[in-house]
Formats: structure tokens, sequence, C-alpha cells
């Protein structure tokens, strides 16, 4: 089945790679097409219940700039429909427990295994790191 939308691998602690990760994927599903959202690695921090992303203070400048915030994309994905897959290996690599990840945001712990199944024909595979 062919399809258009964006897989993207979130692999960055940085606040800026997460923040551009969630504004692609909020666009893609805004304009009927699918998201997804795959984080490993550093980009793991993103969801964790205290973020920890290197220049995450520019959250604040962003908002008061008129420029959605990371909370304010966030919550756009997962209204309209992203799909969030946290990477097992990336958890497992960094000793990160899932009880310290958000409870807000609907994920499943898979693999880049389920990632390549779910990236289906016309779909495109970014990885911002």
């Amino acid at each position: 089945m062919t399809q258009c939308g964006l897989s993207i691998i979130v692999r960055s602690g940085r606040y800026e790679d997460a923040h551009y990760a969630l504004a692609m994927a909020s666009a893609a599903l805004a304009v009927n097409q699918s998201a997804i959202l795959f984080f490993t690695m550093n980009g793991l921090r993103a969801l964790m219940s205290q973020p920890a992303l290197d220049g995450w203070d520019h959250d604040a400048l962003n908002s008061q700039r008129g420029v959605g915030d990371f909370e304010t994309l966030l919550q756009a994905c997962i209204e309209l429909g992203a799909r969030f897959i946290v990477c097992e290996m990336g958890l497992r690599s960094l000793d990160i427990d899932r009880a310290s990840l958000r409870t807000d945001i609907p994920f499943t712990i898979a693999g880049i295994i389920t990632l390549l199944e779910e990236t289906k024909p016309g779909m495109h595979l970014l990885e911002i790191s």
C-alpha cells in the first residue's frame, strides 16, 4: 500500500532537532499525511518526564516569539494521530527505564524492524541527528 507521509528518526539530544521533528510531523499530519516518530538514543531524552535536551532554554524564546513551543507541537502530534515509537535498543543502550518516560504520550516500545515495516512505500524516511 502506497501512502504519503514521514517516518522521522530522532536520535539527537538537542532541543532544536526534537522540536523540528515535531514541527515536521505535525505539518505532515495537518495535510493528511501520516507521521511516525521513532525516538532512539539521545533523542529519547525528549520523551522523559523531565526533558533533558541540550538547548531546552530556547523553548521559552520560541513561545515568546510566536513559534510553536515543544509542548504545543507534541500535543498537536498526539491529537492528529502521529505514531510514536520508542526504540527498545536505545532504552537498553542508555539504561533508561520506561518509568522515566512521559505517561501522556501513546508510544510503543519496538525496534528498527517495526519502524521499517510501518514506513510504507511512498513515505519518506528521515533522520534528525
